[in-house]
Order: C-alpha cells, then sequence, then structure tokens
C-alpha cells in the first residue's frame, strides 16, 4: 500500500516536556534493554514501538530473530540538551541522541522530550537513525559506502506504526526539508565518492544527509532503477573501485545527479505493510534499587566521557560519595573502578582503580566486568615486570575465565582473553581465536574486535575474509581513516605473503 506525500516543507509542533518522574524504570525485552525515568506506560509503549521497528527491519531484510544474547542498551534522558551535553559538544550543538559501538558494550541515547515533526516524535526519529547504524553494523555483513549508511540510517528513521501496528516506511526526514530545499546540491558523483568527512560545517553536512537520504530513497522506490542499488554494493565488496562500481551500476552519473534533482520536485510514496509487525516477546519493566538509581546516571556519564579527564573527575568524585553511601554495592564500585581506571591508566596511577575493584569483588566474587578489569589490571602490572613467567601470565587471565564462565554470551571477556597473549608477546592459541570469533560474532559492531579478527583471519592467510571485515571500518562514515590504513596493512600482509611488492598505501580503495 503506497500513500502520497505533500512536499517537503514542513513544521513542526513542540510541547512543553512533561515533569521527570524520580526514580528511574528498566524496560527488559527480548533485545533491548532500556533505562528512562519515564512513566512505566510510556516505558513500555516505547519499549513496544522499538521493538516493533527492530522486527520490521529484520522482515525488511529476511533476517531470522531469535533473542538477542547481547542486547543494545538504550538511556533515554528528559531533553534533547542532555543528550548533547553527554558528548562534550564533539557532535555539534544541536545533536539529540547518539549511538556508540563501544568496546565495552553498544548503547544509545536518546531522548524523551515531547516534539513532534509531522505527527511523529524527534526522540523517536532520532533513536531509529542511531539504531539503523546499529541493526547495519551487528546484521547486515556487507560493507557500505559511507553516503548509504547515512542515507539508509534516515531512510528507516522516519518509519512509524498504524494503530494496528503497521509499519509505514520512507517518509521524509522533515527536518532535513531546509538543507534540501534550500541549500546548494551536491551533485550525485560528490555524494557517491567524496567522503563526508571533507565537508567541514553543519550546513554542508546536512545537505549530505538530505541527499543520501534522498538518493536512497530513489534508488529503493524508482522501478527503472531496481536493482542498481545491491549492484552497486556487490561490486564495492567485490574490491572494484568506487567510480567505476557507480558508473556500472548507475549509468551515467550527471544523469543520475539530474534524476535525483527531478525526484525531489516529485510527490514522493511510503509504503505501509500489509500485516501488523508483531512484537515478539514479553517486555517488563522494573524499578532500580536506590543505589543503582543514583549511580545510573554517572554510568551514563562515565561512559560518554571519552577519556576526558575534566569530566571524569567530576564522575570520579561523585562515585566515591556514592560508594561512601552504599558501601555494600558491587555495580557502584566497579563504576567507580572504570572511572579511577580510565582516569589513571596512562599514568601507570592505578591504585585506586585496584582498591576499588577489589572491594567489588569482595562483595560479587563473580561479578562479569569486574573480573574483566581485575585481569587487564594484572596483565598491565606484567607490562612492567621483568621477565615474567607463563605462570604469571595464566595466573592474570584466570579472572577473565572467571568472568566467560559466568557469562558465556558476554563478547568483552572473549576479547579481553585473546588481547591478553598480545600483551603477553606470543601468538594466541586457537582456543583464543575461537573466542575471537565468537565475541565478535555476538558484537561485529566493535571496532576493536573487528580489527584483531581481521588480522587474526590474515594470519591464517584468510585474506579475502580479513579485507572484508576491514571495508566496514574503511567506508565508516564516522571514523577518522584507520580503515584505509588498516586496509593497506592487510594487502601489504598479502603482498608479502604471496611473494609481491606490497601496494603503496590507498591505491586500492577509492572510496
Amino acid at each position: 500500500m503506497q500513500k502520497l506525500l505533500w512536499g517537503l516543507a514542513a513544521g513542526f509542533t513542540a510541547f512543553a516536556a512533561a515533569p521527570a518522574e524520580a526514580k528511574w524504570l528498566r524496560a527488559d525485552t527480548d533485545n533491548f534493554i532500556i533505562y528512562s525515568e519515564g512513566s512505566d506506560k510510556s516505558l513500555r509503549n516505547f519499549a513496544g514501538k522499538l521493538e516493533r521497528f527492530d522486527a520490521a527491519l529484520c522482515i525488511r531484510f529476511g533476517i531470522p530473530r531469535d533473542k538477542e544474547p547481547n542486547r543494545l542498551t538504550v538511556y533515554l534522558v528528559e531533553r534533547a540538551a542532555d543528550a548533547g551535553k553527554l558528548t562534550g559538544g564533539r557532535l555539534g550543538p544541536s545533536i539529540a541522541g547518539f549511538y556508540r559501538p563501544d568496546p565495552e558494550g553498544s548503547y544509545a541515547v536518546s531522548n524523551r522530550e515531547d516534539t513532534v515533526i509531522k505527527g511523529t516524535p524527534e526522540w523517536q526519529q532520532t533513536l531509529f537513525h542511531e539504531y539503523s547504524h546499529h541493526f547495519m553494523r551487528r546484521y547486515l555483513p556487507a560493507a557500505f559506502p559511507a553516503w548509504f549508511i547515512e542515507g539508509f540510517a534516515e531512510y528507516y528513521s522516519t518509519a512509524d506504526f498504524t494503530r494496528e501496528g503497521k509499519a509505514e516506511i520512507g517518509k521524509p526526514p522533515y527536518g532535513r526539508a531546509y538543507g534540501l530545499l534550500e541549500m546548494p546540491k551536491i551533485p550525485a558523483e560528490t555524494l557517491l565518492l567524496q567522503r563526508p568527512t571533507t565537508m567541514h560545517n553543519s550546513g554542508q553536512m546536512d545537505v549530505y544527509y538530505g541527499r543520501s537520504w534522498l538518493l536512497t530513497h530513489m534508488l529503493y522506490n524508482v522501478p527503472e532503477r531496481a536493482g542498481q542499488l545491491g549492484a552497486y554494493i556487490d561490486a564495492i565488496n567485490k574490491g572494484v573501485p568506487a567510480k567505476k562500481a557507480a558508473a556500472d551500476a548507475f549509468g551515467d552519473l550527471a544523469q543520475l545527479d539530474r534524476d535525483l534533482n527531478a525526484y525531489l520536485a516529485k510527490r514522493l510514496t511510503y509504503r505501509t505493510t500489509a500485516e501488523p509487525v508483531p512484537v515478539a516477546g514479553a517486555i517488563t519493566v522494573t524499578a532500580l534499587s536506590v543505589a543503582d538509581d543514583a549511580m545510573l546516571p554517572l554510568q551514563l556519564a562515565r561512559k560518554s566521557a571519552d577519556r576526558d579527564e575534566a569530566r571524569l573527575v567530576k564522575v570520579r568524585d561523585a562515585l566515591r560519595k556514592l560508594a561512601v553511601e552504599y558501601p555494600d554495592d558491587a555495580n557502584i564500585w566497579y563504576e567507580l573502578a572504570m572511572a579511577e581506571w580510565d582516569m589513571g591508566k596512562e599514568k601507570r596511577e592505578t591504585a585506586a582503580a585496584r582498591a576499588a575493584i577489589d572491594r567489588a569483588l569482595a562483595i560479587e566474587p563473580k561479578h562479569v566486568r569486574a573480573n574483566v578489569l581485575l585481569g587487564r589490571m594484572r596483565i598491565a602490572d606484567l607490562r612492567d615486570k621483568d621477565d615474567p613467567s607463563a605462570a604469571d601470565w595464566n595466573a592474570a587471565r584466570k579472572p577473565i575465565i572467571t568472568a566467560n564462565k559466568a557469562n558465556p554470551d558476554d563478547p568483552v571477556p572473549l576479547f579481553a582473553y585473546y588481547e591478553s597473549f598480545g600483551a603477553q608477546g606470543i601468538a594466541p592459541p586457537s582456543i583464543a581465536i575461537d573466542g575471537l570469533a565468537r565475541s565478535f560474532a555476538l558484537a561485529p559492531e566493535n571496532g576493536q574486535t573487528r580489527v584483531s579478527y581481521a588480522f587474526a583471519l590474515a594470519g591464517q592467510r584468510k585474506f579475502d575474509a580479513a579485507i572484508h571485515l576491514a571495508k566496514v571500518i574503511a567506508f565508516d562514515p564516522h571514523g577518522g581513516g584507520e580503515g584505509l590504513k588498516l586496509l593497506d596493512e592487510l594487502e601489504a600482509m598479502r603482498a608479502r605473503a604471496e611473494g609481491r611488492t606490497p601496494p603503496k598505501a590507498g591505491t586500492e580503495t577509492d572510496e
């Protein structure tokens, strides 16, 4: 079923935000852990909508869905500005939410502000955009070009549901209307071939997001261009240079640009599913304990601080006070240990972190993440020790093994175990490589795990698979060029293994 959209010019209606309630609530679903200070009813509604959105994406891409063993954590803060403050201003002044594929565990942040754009809450569009990034990274194994990564997220960010639960897919992102209609247009060829990091101001980025959405929408919905997007992505993943892949798939790129400009002037369509999208599994909402309620915002602040020392000092000091108030709470002591560790490990001043982690494990000996951190602390100590023995290294790994036994579906202990052999300076055994593969399967969005797994595959002379993993990072518009360097390193490894002269850096990828 299709409905007509009447142009892109749109306003929005803002309503006063509801006052925050005193307690944080936690919603558990098959695929998410969601924290919010809102009401039980609003959190249940939100959790159901997010599960339904995930189900709609799974149906769209033919992905079988069981309970996710490594669920995404979502934090709903009160205001959009609160989400922006958590980034320390790094992502711009207007950020209303963000997604981070963090080594400690992926999480997303959105807000509960009642700002509505054409009938859809702005927080919903923000979170659906960020979750689309997570979905692509975790469940779609191909490497995608930068423009499509953002076009995909914008395309699905505007998804909504009828009262019956039918999904409406492909509505315009009205917040991009000004950039699409009033700002200078980015030519299709530039959009396809130029990395977004070269666009330095927010106006250019707004146009980039809008034009990426428009091209995605056109390629998804114009019958004459059916199959072109798939052919283009397949070619890129086979190593065809970006410009040739685009020209082979889309034809004349100047004509593609003219078609794109004409498409903007049309009455665009969106699609409604024939049947309601089901929500599988139960939704359980519980109130946090008094201690966890006080700790949760500090946990989020620590995670998002990005080792900003000034911000970490504030979080650390608040956690110290909280640990005095709740001396028998293992989670608070773990959070304090993490804050102390993040601040001190570069200066080798880790005594406070060690004391806090010892307290956490005295309270809860099988605390998964506390055991991982203890293992990493012991491994760091061995780096400063003269000629540690194999027995020393095995002893350092014991807490990590304890963590893995406590939760085999947590990717962090698996990665920490593999990483420990690199710290020791020896080749990891097959059991560690198998653990790394499992860690990657649980959290393929984690860049550190992906890089390590790529090198592990290259070490086994599985270069095609290794380079495929690296391309995902190389094309990521949020990356800083590290993925391109990784590709160069892997190509050089392959060349040396085959007795060839390594190619010059950057010669394999035009993206």
